[in-house]
């Protein structure tokens, strides 16, 4: 376990080394917080309340998906799709840990990072230009830390997979275009799944996908509340359990056999 911790830690120092780059996207996620925060303020001109949002809801969605980008989710991470066209995926199959727990670690620091360096100002960002709905309670806090803990393993597993289908194809980035377009739909990122047809909803919100945002949201939201709340959990963390099983399995079925590529 020391191991794994230590994999975390040296991954999170990694990336406090780019401070640029970090205050670029923060820039960015500010940007783009304040051009969809204007655009729920014209549609909510015109209704008081959608689908049990109110404005105060909609805001205080907008900031919190702008905050959970970097930890849930990075988009055109094809790090180990790269080792394996490279060869070097042989180095980490080679090493003391699990290949699986290796890269899951060194994520798990990589969200650690993005939680006090985009996660907090980006937030932060929001309080102070418009206003939004923060928790009430103090487990409320405790349930969503959780959460966002099972939405970023949830984000790594997803990416995972996109990845090592690098064993059987040279360039993976046809599929991750594709899967990563229909998650930003599906974790309720560009729109809640409160807002989607009750049947395109139903389906959604039963995928692992709603774990990664519209979970955490409605836990931060206090929309769910007691059992409720635990449910929402507890459908995460199987869906944790389901991809991390599904990780190891394909994982396994692509090294049975492995041939490198490249060098």
């Amino acid at each position: 376990m020391n191991r794994y911790v230590e994999i975390a830690r040296v991954s999170y120092r990694r990336h406090r080394a780019y401070r640029a780059a970090n205050i670029a996207g923060l820039a960015t996620n500010g940007f783009f917080g304040l051009v969809r925060s204007f655009v729920f303020l014209a549609l909510y001109r015109a209704r008081p309340e959608a689908e049990g949002y109110v404005l105060l809801d909609a805001l205080t969605y907008v900031w919190v998906t702008q905050a959970l980008i970097m930890p849930v989710m990075h988009w055109g991470w094809l790090e180990i799709a790269q080792t394996i066209r490279d060869g070097d995926v042989i180095s980490d199959l080679s090493k003391p840990v699990s290949f699986f727990g290796y890269w899951l670690s060194r994520d798990l620091g990589r969200s650690g990072y993005y939680v006090l360096y985009r996660f907090v100002p980006t937030l932060c960002i929001g309080l102070i230009l418009f206003p939004m709905r923060l928790p009430e309670h103090l487990t409320t806090w405790i349930y969503f830390t959780l959460s966002v803990l099972m939405a970023a393993v949830l984000g790594f597993c997803v990416l995972f997979l996109i990845n090592i289908t690098g064993f059987w194809t040279t360039d993976v980035r046809g599929i991750n275009s594709v899967v990563l377009t229909a998650v930003n739909f599906l974790t309720g990122f560009i729109v809640p799944l409160e807002f989607f047809p009750p049947a395109a909803r139903a389906i959604a919100e039963v995928l692992p996908f709603a774990g990664m945002i519209s979970i955490p949201i409605n836990i931060f939201l206090e929309r769910a509340t007691g059992l409720a709340m635990l449910g929402l959990l507890g459908r995460q963390a199987l869906w944790v359990c389901m991809l991390v099983l599904a990780c190891h399995v394909t994982l396994a079925a692509a090294t049975r056999r492995l041939v490198v590529q490249g060098g």
